[in-house]
This record gives structure tokens, C-alpha cells and sequence, in this order.
């Protein structure tokens, strides 16, 4: 096992890796930017190094800075967590050079899986279904007509090099497809430095499903079942359950079997999730995350597995372990600093924390009272887990601890959790990635303790002071709109 581990990563992931880090008897080093010097992270890690000014571009994604502090602290490892550096082969590249472990896949991996045109390849290689389209390198906009008038319209448009929900735009009809294209690949080119752009047949009514493995240098590959991810807003998640209400025990297999056949087609090390979309009773390859996933925590708490552990487990060289049986449901929220109406992110300083507890709840955070809220990052505050003998429970007791979650200072997307969770859509398990589009508004007169909460508090934060509120109500302050988030962060 390693003696000393570098977590070029930020906030929660940061703090969780360092946690795992500790129990296995392993130093570990942090890195934080000028914004973070007194983040939570910085405080509990045995060293930490400093990486420069806020902005991402000029500390954590500084590839030549980290390499450059594990070498001096020496690391013998590095844990990229998940955004920033954690999928970019040129940093995995420059880890392996310096000598240093890389808890993670190789380079050839990370860039093979991150092209989604190469990733779609690879999965039809290992015989693995993917959505009709067209992959083909420089299409024109008349190869893409052909493609969509023989699979049929609506389709979608993606960016080749694409990610965090960017880069997409829905094609309904010929005459709109020339245009959207021209957009995509602007988009593409400006986010990604890369205007490759695909065609796929836009699905009907889809689930997202992912599948968690864990592969080895040995040529094992172990899943984890599969997490539901389709409540979501502009392609970003907000709730994830496991297992899936969806599928049946014959489809769960062929979709485990159809994930541990691309990790192998690809030479995969360590964990990773391979994503598909449900519609209608087939499956089909979306893309797959060489990384730890953000809701990896349910997965965890269903199986009763350190997925962290796991990943440093097979990056020493050890063989992956059996995965243990599935134990009830498992639900996690995503709690984000953003209006719930608009999704804008807000900024602002956290001046009152209360975490949800009980049997079954956990609170995965690295927020604390004070905590400056900044446009660089990712908006997500913390994310709640619970875990129940059946769903029906699971359900209920994430509401209750979403009831007793306080973040004063602010308005959270809570309210769109809640009115998710609420919904006959979502209790019934019959719903899919539109499932936030057929819901109310914030404002209801039937609404959930906690939206009522949270719009009264952003309603006192524009109109009220500090000293005009009543006794015991938690005070909040005034915080900016801003949509000026860096979400390479998350």
C-alpha cells in the first residue's frame, strides 16, 4: 500500500478520499488554491501545498504545479477525485512520468473512453449496443442529414470531446439540423478546444442508468449494480437511487456484462462507471466516467464497500474483491447553491449549518460555518445519502433528512429535490430524464415544508434585514445571482 498520497482535488471529494486515506494508515497531502486556504481539507490533511490564485486555470488544473508538489512532498501517489484533472490523459501522462502512482487508468484508457466517438467505437467492438447515429471523423453537415433522415428525426447533436451536459442540442426537423450544428461546434470548440461533433437518434422517454465497476492489473473485473441518475436539470444530476426501479434482474446482468466487456475491450484499471440510456426495455452505451463518480456514495451504502478504498487498493496492485450483496435502497440528493426556480448559482457566505443525522442518513460535505461561497467552483455544497430496507422507506427518510439539513446564508435547490421526491412520477419508479420538466413551480399551495422554507428565506434575503427577523428563524443574508461557475470543478 502507498505511504503518501497527493488528493489533487478540492471540497468534499477532497475530504472523502482523505478520510479512506487515514483508515488504510496513509499520509496524506492536500492542495488547495488562495480561496480554499481554509478549507476544511487544508485543515485536516497532514501537509498541504499551495497552488496558486482561485481560478481553476491557475491552480487546480495546473498540471505542472501538482506534479510538481507530490514530487517535493513525496508522494508516491495522487488521487485526482473527480472534475478538474481527474479524466485528462495528459495529466495522468505527466503523474506516470514523474514516477508517481495515479489512483486511476492510464492515460490510453482516459483519452480512449473521453472521446465519445472513439468510446462509441470501442463499446460496438465489445459488442455493446449504442444509439443509431453517425461517428464518422469530420462529418459534414450532409453526412449528418443523411444519417438523421434514414434513423428518423428528432436527434440529438454532441460534441465529440464533450461532457458535463455541454455541447448537446436536440435536431427536430431537417431545416433546423445545418444551424444547430454550426452552434454545437461553436460550443464545442470554445469548451472543449475541440468542434468534432456526432449524431445520435434522440431516444424516447430514457433512463440513465449507470453501471459502477472496479478492474484490476490482473484482468478482474468487479460490478457494483447500477445507480439511477435520470432526475435531472440541463443534464446535471440532482437525485441518484439504487438499485434502478426500472429493470429486471435479466437486464441488470446483460447491462453489468454489457460494462465489463467495454472496461476489458478498453485495458481498464480501477474504478469507473459506464453509462447508458433505458428507453422502452433496450439499453444503449452513452459514455463511460474513468473516474469516481459523484454519487458514488450510494453505491457504498448499498453494498457496504469503501469504493475509495477499493480504488487504492487495485492502483497497489491488489486484486479487486468480490463485490458483497446489495443490502435495501439507497437515495442521494445533491444540494447545490442555486436558485431552485432558475438554477442560477448564488454566492454568499454559510453563516448557520445544521447536518441531517439518524439511522441511515449520511451527510457528505465539506461545508462549514463561514465557508465563502465563490464563483469559481462547482455550486454543490454537499450531498445526502440515506439508506433504507425497501424504497418506499428510503424515500421517506430522505425527506426527513432533508427537513432537518439548515444551510443559513442562502437559497439551495432542496425545493426541486423535494418536489422531485414528492412526485407521483418519481414514487411510482415510472419516470425518466424529463421528470423535472412535469413538475410545479417552486411557488404551490400543496408544497413541502421545506420549498416554503427556502422561498421565505430568499424572499427576506432581498427584502429584509438582519434585524427586522424574529427570533429563531435562520438568518439569511443576501446573496448574488451569478452564473459565472467554473463546473469543471465537480
Amino acid at each position: 500500500m502507498f505511504r503518501r498520497l497527493l488528493v489533487a482535488n478540492r471540497g468534499e471529494i477532497a475530504l472523502r478520499v482523505l478520510r479512506t486515506a487515514r483508515e488504510l494508515d496513509i499520509e496524506v497531502v492536500a492542495v488547495y488554491s488562495d480561496a480554499d486556504r481554509n478549507a476544511l481539507h487544508v485543515r485536516f490533511a497532514d501537509q498541504a501545498c499551495r497552488l496558486g490564485p482561485p481560478p481553476p486555470r491557475d491552480s487546480y488544473l495546473r498540471i505542472d504545479r501538482i506534479v510538481e508538489a507530490a514530487q517535493q512532498v513525496g508522494a508516491d501517489a495522487v488521487h485526482p477525485g473527480y472534475g478538474f484533472l481527474a479524466e485528462n490523459a495528459d495529466f495522468a501522462e505527466a503523474v506516470a512520468a514523474a514516477g508517481i502512482t495515479l489512483v486511476g487508468p492510464s492515460a490510453d484508457a482516459i483519452r480512449a473512453m473521453g472521446d465519445k466517438i472513439s468510446a462509441r467505437r470501442i463499446a460496438a467492438l465489445a459488442g455493446v449496443p449504442v444509439v443509431p447515429g453517425i461517428d464518422k471523423e469530420g462529418a459534414s453537415d450532409d453526412d449528418l442529414i443523411a444519417i438523421a433522415r434514414s434513423i428518423g428525426f428528432p436527434v440529438l447533436l454532441k460534441a465529440a470531446a464533450g461532457g458535463g451536459g455541454k455541447g448537446i442540442r436536440i435536431v427536430n426537423e431537417e431545416a433546423e439540423l445545418s444551424d444547430a450544428a454550426r452552434l454545437v461546434r461553436a460550443e464545442a470548440a470554445g469548451a472543449f478546444g475541440d468542434d468534432r461533433i456526432y449524431l445520435e437518434k434522440l431516444l424516447l422517454e430514457p433512463r440513465h442508468i449507470e453501471i459502477q465497476l472496479v478492474a484490476d492489473a490482473h484482468g478482474d473485473v468487479v460490478t457494483y449494480g447500477e445507480r439511477e441518475c435520470s432526475v435531472q436539470r440541463r443534464h446535471q444530476k440532482i437525485v441518484e437511487e439504487c438499485p434502478s426501479a426500472a429493470l429486471t434482474d435479466d437486464t441488470r446482468q446483460r447491462m453489468e456484462d454489457a460494462a465489463v466487456a467495454i472496461a476489458k475491450q478498453v485495458g481498464y484499471l480501477g474504478a469507473g462507471t459506464v453509462e447508458f440510456m433505458f428507453s422502452h426495455g433496450e439499453f444503449y452505451f452513452l459514455e463511460m466516467n474513468t473516474r469516481l463518480q459523484v454519487e458514488h456514495a450510494i453505491t457504498e451504502e448499498l453494498y457496504g464497500v469503501d469504493l475509495v478504498a477499493e480504488q487504492l487498493r487495485v492502483a497497489a496492485g491488489e486484486q479487486a474483491r468480490p463485490a458483497p450483496e446489495p443490502r435495501g435502497h439507497s437515495i442521494e440528493v445533491r444540494v447545490n447553491a442555486e436558485d431552485p426556480d432558475t438554477f442560477f448559482p448564488i454566492l454568499g457566505t454559510i453563516e448557520r449549518l445544521g447536518s441531517p443525522g439518524g439511522p441511515g442518513v449520511r451527510f457528505d460535505s465539506a461545508v462549514y460555518r463561514g465557508l465563502e461561497v465563490t464563483p469559481y467552483y462547482d455550486s454543490m455544497l454537499a450531498k445526502v445519502i440515506v439508506r433504507a430496507g425497501d424504497r418506499d422507506t428510503a424515500i421517506e427518510r430522505m425527506l426527513r433528512a432533508l427537513a432537518e439539513l439548515r444551510i443559513g446564508g442562502g437559497t439551495t435547490s432542496i425545493p426541486v429535490a423535494v418536489r422531485a421526491l414528492r412526485s407521483q412520477a418519481f414514487q411510482s419508479g415510472a419516470y425518466d430524464t424529463s421528470i423535472l420538466e412535469s413538475l410545479e413551480p417552486a411557488i404551490t399551495q400543496d408544497m413541502d415544508i421545506i420549498a416554503v422554507a427556502a422561498a421565505l428565506a430568499k424572499h427576506e434575503a432581498l427584502t429584509a434585514t438582519a434585524s427586522r427577523r424574529p427570533p429563531g428563524r435562520a438568518s439569511m443574508s443576501p446573496w448574488m445571482l451569478s452564473g459565472r461557475v467554473d463546473r469543471q470543478g465537480q
